[in-house]
């Protein structure tokens, strides 16, 4: 009885000990050697002639309750290739033992091709320079993650969001009313004394505000809004792109930095405007999956890779077929943070839609949407969508079953539901 009893006391002692704490970190990934672009097809192999401003790995990582997790937002078009996230995945795992993460790309169009691999035909001998940066790449990304890892302290949070009008725009539809997520979301991390330690930004738009012409990296919008955050708000900044698959810009005549400067401002207003508060029970729940459905084209088919490699180059190709062998498996994480916020991350471009329906149906305080996370499996339109047609709704660049879309968010609902004990 007293082992018993004493067992119990030590238990009790560590929930209430527990403490909620946070760190960041941020590198520099932009390549260094000229390599592919990834965004427009247009382009083909053209190799990159430069940088317009550079690309960061910035990184958060949450203690809650000793359960801990990443959220990292890349300067790259996509989150990294499988074979990168599982490195990189397994390194901060062995090293800083975190088991979760949300990895996701702020779909930039001005980042390097991340799909090719060191294999005859599929990069290797023509695109050694774009090989040897996957390396940089993740070794970057990990040291963001071990930093921010190191630098875990006990934080405050809080959290909240704003309708923008005017920012973004439904480029897909022609059919009113056009639905547009127009959710500026952010998490407010701060020091246990009150002082700005990281912002989580989630918005939803496309950056594709510089012309494809040119072959420069750049951060685009997303660039300018973290630098204007950071010079005025202080701390790190993390941009985590939404469900943009049907999502442009609007605006500011399409200059990446004003365009940013002004939505940073927004970020600053909003985030100026909320009480970050100690977390009483800090608590992190956590499900991820691939689901599977079958694929509307036919990669196997001659003329359709024929197609494929016409429209963009021929060692990018093997890639989707590889990708594809088993039908189309996109991933699927869900976080319940502290009770009452959700994460949900998806590894694709899913139409605004998707996201809206999920904030309506999922009762929780406030709900993230991640497009481009951990891993990317194209486009995710609406049914409606693809009755409509259209780019981003036909199977040209999406290659997915049509109702995937809405097997994953209901799939997400569901796991919102169990993780917060209301389904079991």
């Amino acid at each position: 009885m007293k082992r018993v009893l004493f067992f119990l006391c030590v238990l009790c002692a560590s929930v209430v000990n527990a403490q909620f704490q946070v760190g960041v970190g941020r590198r520099d990934i932009t390549p260094q050697e000229p390599v592919p672009m990834w965004g427009y097809g247009a382009r083909h192999d053209a190799l990159s002639t430069g940088i317009l401003d550079p690309l960061y790995a910035e990184a958060v990582v949450i203690d809650a309750g000793g359960k801990k997790l990443a959220i990292v937002g890349l300067d790259l078009g996509r989150s990294p290739a499988e074979r990168s996230l599982q490195i990189i995945r397994k390194r901060i795992k062995d090293e800083a033992g975190i088991e979760w993460s949300f990895i996701a790309g702020s779909h930039t169009h001005h980042g390097p091709v991340l799909e090719l691999t060191d294999e005859p035909g599929k990069g290797k001998g023509r695109f050694d320079a774009a090989l040897r940066y996957y390396k940089q790449m993740e070794d970057g990304i990990v040291a963001a993650i071990l930093e921010a890892n190191s630098k875990m302290a006990p934080a405050k949070m809080a959290a909240g969001s704003v309708r923008l009008e005017n920012y973004n725009r439904n480029r897909h539809t022609k059919i009113e009313p056009k639905p547009s997520d127009r959710d500026l979301e952010v998490l407010r991390f701060d020091t246990a004394d009150g002082k700005p330690l990281a912002t989580i930004v989630n918005f939803t738009a496309h950056p594709t505000t510089i012309n494809a012409k040119i072959l420069q990296f750049s951060a685009d919008y997303v660039g300018a809004m973290k630098e204007t955050v950071r010079k005025e708000f202080g701390g790190s900044v993390v941009f985590m792109q939404g469900a943009a698959g049907d999502q442009s810009v609007n605006g500011m005549g399409r200059d990446y930095k004003a365009f940013g400067a002004a939505l940073g401002q927004e970020v600053v207003k909003l985030a100026s405007g909320l009480t970050t508060l100690e977390v009483a029970k800090p608590t992190l729940l956590v499900k991820e999956d691939r689901l599977t459905f079958t694929s509307r084209t036919n990669f196997n088919d001659g003329m359709v890779r024929l197609a494929y490699e016409k429209a963009f180059f021929p060692e990018l190709i093997p890639a989707f077929i590889d990708e594809y062998t088993e039908g189309v498996r996109p991933r699927l994480t869900v976080a319940i943070l502290n009770g009452d916020v959700a994460l949900v991350g998806a590894s694709g471009e899913f139409f605004s839609n998707h996201s809206i329906r999920l904030k309506e149906r999922a009762r929780v305080r406030q709900l993230f949407f991640f497009g481009y996370n951990n891993g990317y499996h194209q486009y995710f339109p609406t049914i409606e969508g693809v009755a409509e047609g259209g780019y981003g709704a036909d199977a040209g660049v999406s290659p997915v079953a049509v109702g995937a879309g809405e097997t994953i968010m209901n799939t997400a609902l569901l796991w919102i539901y169990q993780l917060m004990g209301k389904i079991k």
